[in-house]
């Protein structure tokens, strides 16, 4: 396996995931029931990809964006 794959985090716990995006444990379940922020289980635990991360904060960019232009 390669050395910088097994060091970066690919999957992040809510808890994780709360503080990554400055939410609360209700917001973050929330958007991930609406679709927002994807995830998956293993088990019992709820789990965010890193890469569901980067695409609820690109769209909320994008969001904004448009926000701005209307």
């Amino acid at each position: 396996m390669d050395r910088s794959a097994a060091t970066s985090q690919q999957l992040y716990r809510v808890p994780d995931a709360m503080q990554l995006l400055s939410l609360s444990r209700s917001v973050i379940y929330e958007q991930i029931r609406t679709g927002r922020l994807k995830s998956v289980t293993q088990g019992r635990t709820r789990l965010i990809p890193a890469s569901a991360i980067t695409d609820y904060v690109n769209m909320l960019q994008r969001e904004a964006d448009g926000d701005d232009a209307a």
